[in-house]
């Protein structure tokens, strides 16, 4: 799935059609679990119809995946901003508190929807795939996008940096939604995202270029 912003005011219908599903299962199934969401169910919920549903989705569990999808989108978004020589780490840091953060309601409930959906992929395997798959896809999106904020890297160690930041956001998130903490503060994605980063990186030190400080 393209994270690039539709060109055309189809592709902008279609991206929005897609979307609006993705929030009707994502909500359902946060409310009732996988098992008990039908794809007919989540049509109904988007105001669609089955075979819309069917159209862009190939089960009820990938119908999440541009939810998904969009928020690894705009954390990525954040670092192909950033200026190459400002500093890797710093860039990577900063992404991850800015994206992760919940400075408005919006914003909170996004990461409430995927604290709801990690919660209901717990005990759905082809959901859980969904997830994975998002989060792969998005790895190989940000290799080049790390190469060229650190100019010098050899591929191998791009692809290291790309994959340790990735995972870093992957396992906050799943363990931000085994508990109850807050979206902002102690405990929250941002900040265990942040010390996944941090723990993460520190073991990348002679990989990262020289003169390039986390402090």
């Amino acid at each position: 799935m393209s994270t690039k912003p539709p060109s055309s005011l189809t592709e902008r219908r279609k991206a929005a059609t897609q979307l609006d599903i993705a929030h009707a299962a994502a909500e359902l199934f946060a409310a009732q679990g996988p098992h008990a969401t039908t794809a007919e169910e989540i049509a109904r919920h988007a105001g669609v119809a089955l075979r819309t549903f069917y159209r862009y989705f190939r089960s009820k569990q990938d119908a999440v995946s541009p939810l998904l999808a969009d928020g690894a989108g705009r954390w990525r978004a954040l670092l192909e901003a950033a200026e190459p020589g400002a500093g890797l780490s710093g860039a990577l840091e900063s992404a991850v508190q800015e994206s992760l953060a919940a400075p408005d309601e919006e914003a909170a409930g996004a990461l409430l929807r995927t604290r709801g959906l990690l919660r209901a992929a717990a005990d759905d395997p082809a959901l859980r795939a969904v997830w994975y798959r998002v989060n792969q896809e998005s790895e190989e999106r940000l290799v080049p996008v790390v190469a060229r904020l650190a100019g010098g890297l050899e591929p191998l160690q791009a692809r290291l940096v790309a994959a340790a930041a990735t995972d870093a956001i992957r396992i906050a998130l799943e363990t931000w939604a085994g508990t109850e903490a807050g979206v902002a503060g102690q405990g929250s994605p941002a900040a265990l995202a942040l010390r996944c980063l941090r723990q993460l990186l520190g073991g990348m030190d002679t990989l990262l270029p020289t003169g390039d400080d986390r402090a």
